[in-house]
Protein backbone atom coordinates (compact mmCIF):
# COMPACT_ATOMS: atom_id res chain seq x y z
CA UNK A 1 0.00 0.00 0.00
CA UNK A 2 1.55 3.08 -1.03
CA UNK A 3 1.96 5.90 1.83
CA UNK A 4 1.17 8.72 -0.81
CA UNK A 5 -1.47 11.99 -1.10
CA UNK A 6 -1.97 14.58 -3.33
CA UNK A 7 -2.72 18.32 -1.84
CA UNK A 8 -3.37 21.09 -4.28
CA UNK A 9 -0.49 24.22 -4.16
CA UNK A 10 -2.61 27.41 -3.98
CA UNK A 11 -2.21 30.88 -4.71
CA UNK A 12 -3.56 33.48 -2.72
CA UNK A 13 -3.99 36.73 -4.51
CA UNK A 14 -5.18 40.06 -3.40
CA UNK A 15 -7.89 41.44 -5.40
CA UNK A 16 -9.65 44.93 -4.79
CA UNK A 17 -12.55 47.15 -6.45
CA UNK A 18 -11.10 50.01 -8.43
CA UNK A 19 -10.32 52.89 -6.13
CA UNK A 20 -11.43 51.02 -3.27
CA UNK A 21 -10.38 51.54 0.11
CA UNK A 22 -7.53 49.29 1.61
CA UNK A 23 -6.44 49.06 4.88
CA UNK A 24 -4.82 46.08 5.89
CA UNK A 25 -1.17 47.36 4.10
CA UNK A 26 -1.89 44.80 0.92
CA UNK A 27 -1.68 46.27 -2.82
CA UNK A 28 -3.86 44.74 -5.87
CA UNK A 29 -1.43 42.19 -7.43
CA UNK A 30 0.09 40.98 -3.44
CA UNK A 31 -0.22 37.23 -3.47
CA UNK A 32 1.61 34.30 -1.44
CA UNK A 33 1.48 30.40 -2.28
CA UNK A 34 1.02 27.78 -0.21
CA UNK A 35 2.99 24.46 -1.13
CA UNK A 36 2.26 21.57 1.38
CA UNK A 37 2.51 23.28 4.73
CA UNK A 38 4.87 25.97 3.63
CA UNK A 39 3.78 30.07 2.95
CA UNK A 40 6.36 31.48 0.30
CA UNK A 41 6.07 34.84 -0.69
CA UNK A 42 7.78 37.32 -3.36
CA UNK A 43 10.63 38.26 -2.24
CA UNK A 44 10.38 42.40 -0.01
CA UNK A 45 6.59 41.75 0.37
CA UNK A 46 4.59 41.13 2.83
CA UNK A 47 1.50 40.15 4.33
CA UNK A 48 -1.13 41.28 7.11
CA UNK A 49 -1.59 39.11 10.10
CA UNK A 50 -4.92 39.73 10.94
CA UNK A 51 -6.03 39.08 6.67
CA UNK A 52 -3.64 35.78 7.39
CA UNK A 53 -5.86 34.58 9.96
CA UNK A 54 -9.02 35.33 8.48
CA UNK A 55 -7.46 33.14 5.04
CA UNK A 56 -5.71 30.82 7.56
CA UNK A 57 -8.76 27.99 8.40
CA UNK A 58 -9.62 27.82 4.89
CA UNK A 59 -6.14 26.86 3.07
CA UNK A 60 -6.19 23.12 4.55
CA UNK A 61 -10.00 22.46 3.00
CA UNK A 62 -8.94 23.94 0.01
CA UNK A 63 -5.88 22.05 -0.35
CA UNK A 64 -7.56 18.94 -0.58
CA UNK A 65 -10.12 18.12 -3.52
CA UNK A 66 -13.62 18.78 -2.26
CA UNK A 67 -17.04 17.48 -4.12
CA UNK A 68 -17.98 19.48 -6.91
CA UNK A 69 -21.13 20.95 -5.28
CA UNK A 70 -19.06 21.44 -2.17
CA UNK A 71 -19.25 25.38 -1.27
CA UNK A 72 -15.26 25.07 -0.98
CA UNK A 73 -14.92 23.90 -4.51
CA UNK A 74 -16.65 26.96 -6.20
CA UNK A 75 -16.37 29.74 -3.54
CA UNK A 76 -12.51 31.39 -4.44
CA UNK A 77 -12.76 34.93 -2.32
CA UNK A 78 -12.34 35.89 1.34
CA UNK A 79 -13.18 39.10 2.64
CA UNK A 80 -10.37 41.30 4.32
CA UNK A 81 -11.15 41.14 7.86
CA UNK A 82 -11.38 44.75 8.12
CA UNK A 83 -15.01 45.82 7.25
CA UNK A 84 -13.75 48.81 6.37
CA UNK A 85 -11.46 47.86 3.95
CA UNK A 86 -12.32 46.50 0.04
CA UNK A 87 -9.61 43.88 -0.74
CA UNK A 88 -10.39 40.39 -1.26
CA UNK A 89 -8.09 37.28 -1.17
CA UNK A 90 -9.02 35.27 -3.93
CA UNK A 91 -7.61 31.72 -3.30
CA UNK A 92 -6.43 29.52 -6.61
CA UNK A 93 -5.60 25.66 -6.58
CA UNK A 94 -2.45 26.11 -9.09
CA UNK A 95 -0.73 22.61 -9.23
CA UNK A 96 -1.32 19.01 -7.37
CA UNK A 97 2.02 17.64 -4.93
CA UNK A 98 2.27 14.67 -3.80
CA UNK A 99 3.27 13.89 -0.52
CA UNK A 100 5.06 10.89 1.42
CA UNK A 101 2.49 10.09 5.07
CA UNK A 102 6.11 8.96 6.56
CA UNK A 103 7.84 12.20 5.75
CA UNK A 104 5.07 14.31 6.88
CA UNK A 105 4.56 12.41 10.51
CA UNK A 106 6.30 10.66 12.59
CA UNK A 107 2.65 9.11 13.46
CA UNK A 108 2.86 5.07 11.37
CA UNK A 109 0.15 4.59 9.42
CA UNK A 110 -1.38 1.29 10.79
CA UNK A 111 -0.80 -2.03 8.51
CA UNK A 112 -3.65 -3.05 6.54
CA UNK A 113 -5.90 -0.35 6.77
CA UNK A 114 -6.99 1.18 3.81
CA UNK A 115 -7.56 4.61 3.65
CA UNK A 116 -11.59 5.63 4.10
CA UNK A 117 -12.05 5.86 0.15
CA UNK A 118 -10.74 2.93 -1.21
CA UNK A 119 -12.78 0.95 1.43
Amino acid sequence: MSDSFELWDLRVEVIAPEGGPIYCGAKVGDYFELRGEMIHMPPGQGFSIYSLAALLPLLPAKQRDTHPNDWMSTDAEVACPDPNCSTRFRITRIRKRTFSHAETTAVPLEAGTAPESET
